[in-house]
This record gives C-alpha cells, sequence and structure tokens, in this order.
C-alpha cells in the first residue's frame, strides 16, 4: 500500500494521544505539524523534534504564503484535531484526499464549541465522537465515522473530557483508514436532520450559578463547569462561594419556599432550595461563615 502522508494541524492531549497512535502506523508519514498560533504545545514540538518532522509555527492559514508552503509537500490528505482556525476552501482542497477534522459532538447536532459542557446542561445520556469532512460550514462536513457515548449521573466534565481524550484519538484513526482505503459511504448531515443545531462558546461569566432553576438543572450546570473549568460561582452575603459540585437529594418533594436559601446543612454540606426542590452542596469553596437561612444572590440563569 501506498503510503499515506499527512499534513497535521493539531493542539493538545486530544492531539497528542492521536499522533501516537498514527506514528506507529507504517503505512501513514507526516509531512508536516502545523500547532496553533496562540499556544506552546511543547508535547507536538517534542513529537516533531523526535520523528524529524517539519514543525510550521505561527501560520495564517488561508494565507498565500501558507498555501504555497503547503503545496511543496504534496500531502495526500490533510487532518485537524484541535485546531482554532477556520480552513477555506482553497486549503482544504489542496491535498487529494481532502481536509478531515474530528468533532467531539454528535453531528449534526453539536456542532459548535464547548461541547462537553452543552451535553451536560442538556442532560443528554450520551454524548458523540465524529469525524467529518471539512467544508466552509461550521462542523457541517459527511461523516466519516461516528460513535456515541454513555452519559451517566455519575459523569461530570472531567470525565467526559478524558473519555473523549481517548476516544477521539481511537477514533480519528479509525477515520483515516476509512480515507486511506476508500472502501466507505460518507454520510450527509442533512440526512440524518435538515437542520442540526449549533453551540455557541462558553465565557467566563457563564459560570455563574442561577438557583432560579430546577434541581436537576442545578445539578448539570455545576457538572458541566466543575474542575479543570473555572467551577460554578455564586454570591452570598457579598462573598463568591465556588461551587464543584451538588448532588441530587433522593426522596426530595417539590414545595414552594424561597429560592436559593439555604434550608439545612448535612455535616459541612449545604441543603439549598431551588425552584422545585433541593441540592445538597457537597464541594465548594467560601471565605465565610454559613448559616442555615441565608440567602444567596438571586440571578436569571444564561442558559434557557
Amino acid at each position: 500500500m501506498k503510503k499515506l502522508k499527512i499534513g497535521y494541524f493539531a493542539d493538545g492531549p486530544w492531539s497528542h494521544e492521536t499522533f501516537k497512535k498514527l506514528i506507529k502506523d507504517e503505512t501513514i508519514e507526516f509531512g508536516f505539524i502545523v500547532p496553533r498560533a496562540d499556544t506552546q504545545d511543547e508535547t507536538l514540538k517534542n513529537f516533531a523534534t523526535e520523528y524529524n518532522i517539519d514543525y510550521i509555527e505561527n501560520v495564517q492559514l488561508n494565507s498565500d504564503e501558507f498555501y504555497e508552503t503547503a503545496k511543496k509537500y504534496e500531502c495526500d490528505l490533510f487532518i485537524s484535531m484541535s485546531f482554532n482556525q477556520i480552513f477555506r476552501t482553497r486549503i482544504i482542497n489542496l491535498p487529494p484526499l481532502k481536509t478531515i477534522n474530528c468533532h467531539a459532538g454528535k453531528l449534526p447536532f453539536y456542532r459548535g464549541r464547548n461541547i462537553l459542557n452543552w451535553v451536560l446542561i442538556n442532560d443528554e445520556k450520551e454524548f458523540g465522537i465524529t469525524v467529518h469532512y471539512i467544508d466552509e460550514g461550521i462542523d457541517t462536513g459527511d461523516i466519516i465515522i461516528q460513535q456515541t457515548y454513555p452519559i451517566t449521573d455519575e459523569d461530570d466534565y472531567k470525565t467526559l473530557v478524558e473519555t473523549a481524550y481517548v476516544e477521539c484519538s481511537e477514533l480519528l484513526y479509525k477515520g483515516v483508514k476509512r480515507v486511506q482505503e476508500g472502501n466507505f459511504t460518507p454520510i450527509v448531515q442533512t440526512d440524518i436532520h435538515p437542520v442540526g443545531f449549533y453551540c455557541g462558546r462558553r465565557n467566563l461569566d457563564d459560570v455563574k450559578l442561577s438557583w432560579l432553576q430546577t434541581s436537576r438543572e442545578v445539578f448539570n450546570f455545576v457538572r458541566s463547569v466543575c474542575y479543570p473549568c473555572p467551577m460554578a460561582t455564586a454570591m452570598l452575603k457579598g462573598k463568591e462561594m465556588k461551587i464543584n459540585k451538588v448532588k441530587m437529594v433522593e426522596g426530595a418533594v417539590p414545595y414552594i419556599n424561597t429560592v436559593g436559601q439555604i434550608v439545612g446543612k448535612n455535616g459541612k454540606n449545604l441543603i439549598v432550595k431551588t425552584t422545585d426542590t433541593v441540592v445538597e452542596v457537597v464541594e465548594f469553596e467560601y471565605d465565610g461563615v454559613v448559616r442555615v437561612g441565608d440567602r444567596f444572590d438571586i440571578i436569571p440563569p444564561t442558559t434557557k
């Protein structure tokens, strides 16, 4: 089999695990590695040095200069793994086998950014990983391979991202082999659903916790932004509390009471009223004394 020559546009742990799989395949060779221009990925740089692969930094992806540089490598396929520049048609179509991407979302749903946060907020029971061709849309290209993974109430952002680090590399490798062997039929996303949906980037203000939600919604929100995210925040008596974990209270019944009020304690844990029942705050950071009857500041939810 003729070797598949790839150009690798990559960043972070997702890309490191994929690189380890690709480099072991004797039918695949790297033409170059392009890291993100706004980060310093020493691991990728070390890989390039170890395996004598050209490492091209500070790339303006769609510039004439880079197009001419990339053309000289005569790659068969470009691969994007956690890269943050948008590919335009000229660069997408430069290699004969085009350009592919791995996305931690079940396309055509969950296009866009911060998908592992959003699937938890939306109380999904599974999340997807999709390897797809890149086109000029955002995560809209034809699907090469897709797989789903279960989400349970024991999961949070940390567990999902740990799963994704491993499974993205596995699925992207399988997708590369499909493209290399050419024995598959891509799936057009509109054949799955005519619209799908897109999720926007989250920012630091999006960790502010609103108690004006059901207990389930509060539970999902907190676990979606737990460490290594910045953690959910709530204001109590003029001071910020960082909340890393809440749990549902088994057997709790709906009742009317002041939302956001601390209505009990379980040891150091706090029992807080939501719009329907209560939740138990079990991991938090707060510089102050907390008493039953204290009330959190109430803000409207940002995820409705």
